[in-house]
C-alpha cells in the first residue's frame, strides 16, 4: 500500500483548470521531487493535498484514508505537514515559540485544566517545551530560541520552518521551493539538511523545487507539470535528457 496516492487530482479556479488528471505515488520512505514553469500547478497540488483548496475531481489518499473533504487540521493530525514557498513564521514570537505553536495540536489536556493551570497542564507545558528546545537543538537553533524569528538570517528561518513542521511529527513532509532566495553554499547545506531530516526523522518528502542541482542532486523519482499536465516521470537519468521537459522547463542549453 503506497503511503500517498493521488488519482485524478483536476482543479479549475473559475474557468481556467490549474491542475488537470494528475497521479501520484508515494512510496514510504522516498525523497520525490516536482518540477516545472512557474504557473505549472506544482503548489496548487500542494494545495489540494493538504486541504487547502478542495479538488474540483479526484481523490487524495494518506495510508488508505480518503483526505479530501477533511478540514486542515485533521490532515495535519494525520501526519502530513508542509512548508511554503513564502517563509511563513510568526515574525514577532521567538524563535522557540515558533516552535511550541506547533506542538499544541498534541496536548493532552482540557481548556480549563489549562485556564487553572492544573497539575495535567504543567506537565503538558513542561514536555512540549522539553521537545521543542530538542528539535531546536537538532536543527542548530537552541542557542537562539529566545530570538524573534524576524531575526534571523534567510538560511535559518528556513531551517526554523522546517522544524516547526516536524514538531507535530508527519509521515510525509512537502516542501515547496525551500532552496528559493538561497545562494550556492545555501543550496548545498540544504540538500545535506533534507537528506539528514528524511533518514533521522523516518520521513517521506514530496518536493517542490526550480533549483535543478538541488533537484538532481537528491530526488530518486521525479514528476514534471506543465500548464498543470504531467509531461515527465522518472530519474534524474530519464528527466534530465527528455526532449518534452527541455522544451518545456530545463532550456535547450541544459546539461
Amino acid at each position: 500500500m503506497s503511503l500517498l496516492c493521488v488519482e485524478q487530482l483536476t482543479h479549475w479556479f473559475g474557468g481556467l483548470r490549474a491542475v488537470s488528471d494528475v497521479n501520484l505515488e508515494l512510496e514510504a520512505g522516498e525523497l520525490v521531487a516536482l518540477i516545472g514553469p512557474n504557473g505549472a500547478g506544482k503548489t496548487t497540488v500542494f494545495n489540494l493535498i493538504t486541504g487547502v483548496y478542495r479538488p474540483t475531481e479526484g481523490r487524495v489518499r494518506f495510508k488508505d484514508r480518503e483526505m479530501v473533504g477533511l478540514p486542515v487540521h485533521e490532515i495535519v493530525g494525520a501526519g502530513i505537514a508542509r512548508t511554503f514557498q513564502n517563509i511563513r513564521l510568526f515574525r514577532e514570537l521567538s524563535v522557540l515559540d515558533n516552535v511550541r505553536m506547533a506542538h499544541y495540536g498534541s496536548v493532552g489536556c482540557s481548556p480549563l485544566e489549562a485556564i487553572l493551570r492544573l497539575p495535567r497542564f504543567r506537565r503538558e507545558e513542561a514536555r512540549v517545551r522539553r521537545e521543542a528546545l530538542e528539535l531546536l537543538e537538532f536543527f542548530g537553533l537552541a542557542d537562539l530560541a529566545g530570538a524573534t524569528s524576524k531575526s534571523l538570517p534567510y538560511g535559518r528561518q528556513r531551517r526554523l520552518e522546517i522544524a516547526r513542521a516536524l514538531a507535530g511529527k508527519p509521515e510525509l513532509l512537502l516542501l515547496d521551493e525551500p532552496a528559493a532566495g538561497m545562494n550556492p553554499a545555501e543550496v548545498e547545506q540544504l540538500m545535506e539538511l533534507v537528506c539528514w531530516i528524511r533518514e533521522q526523522f523516518h520521513l517521506t518528502i514530496l518536493l517542490i523545487e526550480h533549483q535543478m542541482r538541488m533537484v538532481m542532486g537528491i530526488a530518486e523519482r521525479i514528476k514534471v507539470l506543465d500548464f498543470g499536465q504531467t509531461i515527465a516521470e522518472g530519474t534524474p537519468e530519464q528527466i534530465r535528457s527528455d526532449p518534452r521537459v527541455i522544451r518545456a522547463y530545463l532550456g535547450e542549453d541544459e546539461e
